[in-house]
């Protein structure tokens, strides 16, 4: 697995959503967050956020994290991480990308 490649790939993902939120549609990373693929959720002490696989809660009981403020933290995260689940984990929100390897699932 080369972790810079899927960093990179994840990075380019994160512009395009930037991209597509200005021109009005729904970042992908959204729609994979309505599909129950992953979550990013406050932390408890409010300060930061949390990325997490799957739903645990139902979708009306979530309080949504505004994109611009997701995309910043986690762009960031994603910038400096070695952990290969975590790239994966948001990777997966990009699966439906030409670029997309399935090495990554």
């Amino acid at each position: 697995m080369k972790t810079d490649e899927l960093r990179k790939f994840v990075l380019d993902r994160l512009d395009e959503d930037e991209r597509r939120l200005a021109d009005e549609e729904l970042p992908l990373l959204d729609e994979a967050e309505g599909r129950g693929e992953l979550r990013i959720v406050r932390s408890d002490d409010g300060k930061g956020l949390l990325l997490l696989p799957g739903p645990i809660q139902a979708p009306d009981e979530r309080e949504l994290v505004p994109f611009g403020e997701k995309v910043a933290l986690l762009r960031g995260e994603v910038e400096k991480t070695t952990d290969e689940a975590t790239l994966r984990l948001l990777a997966g929100a990009f699966d439906t990308h030409h670029g997309w390897q399935e090495e990554w699932r």
